[in-house]
């Protein structure tokens, strides 16, 4: 195993395309074989992006009673969880709270709402936090407000937003298995609006939805034709009150091999790495962390 990794980590150096058909082998890497997998990851990071580490705060500006059925959310309305719940936070407090994130030294502020998408009145509301972030902070902007109309990316744009985050969550095969009131081209559909808007993306998916290997590996493929310039691979820590849950058990040195093998797959990207429900640093093997670009 150690010579195929080898030689697959040579190849992306190279500059050459990797297949699913050539990284699949390495998700059954095991014992001292997986050092070299998070070597080889570590190279192609080194190579493609160097050794600078990219913070983004991100703050929840509007939490619970999502309408959608997402088995993983703790935020949905379909389940009775612990997930705060709370309306659209004022102006001030979202200001106040991107200020204090650049005096941490983050250099990058993103707004999360629960929701499809948000409502006209509270598109408005965000529109005017941005727009004052923008003015009194030096924060590099994101968002991540559901699904997006090309009318409202461009808003966002002309008000200094430069990246969006938009999850699609697990392989196109499997998500009928995690959602059932939109779909997978529904996502990818919004990805398509914030492309042709000039947007740098950041989009990846979910390790842990009782998904096959091959469809691990399936979720990074079609990102890449998308331009995604950032994969967050985010580890799912179960909650007994959710559809998806202890059925299906975190194990964090097997599930490091998958966002390993995804640096393959996104050379150039920045790699991001998140743990639901958990910190990440309590609950992961440290070696994902060495191709890690962004926190």
């Amino acid at each position: 195993m150690r010579r195929e990794i080898r030689k697959i980590g040579d190849k992306v150096l190279e500059g050459k395309d990797v297949s699913m058909k050539d990284v699949l082998p390495l998700l059954g890497t095991n014992g001292p074989d997986v050092l070299d997998l998070a070597a080889a990851a570590n190279r192609v990071r080194e190579e493609f992006n160097g050794n600078k580490i990219d913070l983004c705060s991100l703050l929840s500006v509007k939490s619970g009673k999502c309408p959608e059925d997402c088995a993983f959310c703790a935020q949905s309305a379909h389940y009775k969880t612990e997930a705060p719940v709370y309306p659209l936070m004022d102006i001030q407090r979202i200001v106040e709270e991107a200020k204090e994130a650049q005096a941490r030294g983050t250099g990058r502020f993103c707004l999360i709402t629960s929701g499809r998408e948000v409502s006209d009145k509270e598109f408005e509301t965000i529109l005017d936090a941005l727009g004052r972030i923008r003015r009194e902070t030096t924060l590099d902007l994101d968002c991540s407000l559901g699904t997006l109309s090309k009318e409202r990316a461009e808003s966002l744009r002309k008000v200094g937003v430069t990246r969006y985050n938009h999850n699609v969550e697990t392989a196109e095969s499997h998500f009928l298995q995690i959602c059932t009131t939109h779909s997978f081209r529904d996502r990818v559909k919004t990805v398509e609006v914030l492309k042709g808007q000039g947007f740098s993306v950041c989009c990846g998916g979910i390790i842990g939805l009782g998904e096959s290997l091959q469809q691990r590996l399936e979720l990074p493929s079609p990102l890449s034709n998308l331009g995604s310039t950032a994969f967050p691979s985010i580890f799912l820590i179960p909650d007994r009150e959710l559809r998806w849950n202890i059925q299906n058990p975190f194990l964090p040195w097997r599930s490091s091999r998958p966002f390993l093998c995804f640096v393959s797959f996104y050379p150039k990207g920045r790699s991001r790495l998140r743990a639901e429900g958990r910190p990440i640093l309590e609950i992961c093997s440290p070696l994902p962390f060495l191709p890690v670009r962004m926190v």
